[in-house]
Parts: structure tokens; C-alpha cells; sequence
């Protein structure tokens, strides 16, 4: 089975499309190898996903006929992703949110004060 067929069939990816265009920027590795969307996956293969700046890696158990259930995808992969890359992703979530969203508009009064008080500070 094509290996964007089968990350679409195990739920990683909404639309094969999708799939396959992670392939094509390199977003998805089979036993360590860059593969493009034609690639044949097989059993026992170790896949590696990124997506959402998290390195999800999945062994193949066996390959699904058509598109599953959310309940029954750990019949065909089993995750092997270490659990450090999820806090990374919450640490990550925290920083973003401390900043403010670009296109915001100027400064507050309180932000121009924070930023006074912040170079007076290293100074």
C-alpha cells in the first residue's frame, strides 16, 4: 500500500491530498529514508511523521483495506512516540501565548510600560 494511502487510511492526515503533499516536502521518513507518496509501505516498517512540529514515529503492524474508524487504528500501527515531544509541544503552546497576535495594533499603555521596564532592567 502507498504510504500516503496509508496515513490517510490511519487517520494522521484528513485528505490523501494532504498525505501526500507532506511526502512531497519531506515531512515523512520510512526506516530513516525520505520517501516520496508512491512508496510501498509493509509490515514491520518504521514510519515517522511530522506534523504540527511534533516527530510522531509508528511501526506498521498491517496494512488496512480502506480508510478506519478512530477505534480501530491501534490494530494496524503501534505509536512509538516518546512522550518529551508532547511537553515540548505544551512548553511551545505557553510561549505563544504571552506574545501578542500580529496585527494587533499599537502598543498599550500597559505594553509600553512592561517594554520600559524591561530595557530599563538589562540596562
Amino acid at each position: 500500500m502507498r504510504i500516503d494511502k496509508y496515513l490517510w487510511c490511519i487517520r494522521y492526515f484528513k485528505t490523501r491530498s494532504i498525505a501526500t503533499n507532506a511526502c512531497k516536502k519531506g515531512a515523512i521518513r520510512v526506516n530513516g529514508d525520505l520517501v516520496k507518496p508512491a512508496r510501498d509501505v509493509y509490515p514491520g516498517d518504521a514510519v515517522t511523521v511530522r506534523k504540527n512540529q511534533i516527530n510522531y514515529s509508528l511501526t506498521v503492524l498491517d496494512l488496512p483495506q480502506n480508510r478506519l474508524g478512530a477505534k480501530l487504528v491501534d490494530m494496524y500501527r503501534k505509536d512509538t512516540t516518546p512522550k518529551d515531544a508532547f511537553e515540548n509541544q505544551e512548553l511551545l503552546q505557553f510561549a505563544k501565548k504571552y506574545y501578542r497576535k500580529k496585527g494587533t495594533g499599537r502598543p498599550t499603555k500597559k505594553d509600553r510600560r512592561d517594554i520600559a521596564n524591561y530595557t530599563s532592567e538589562e540596562e
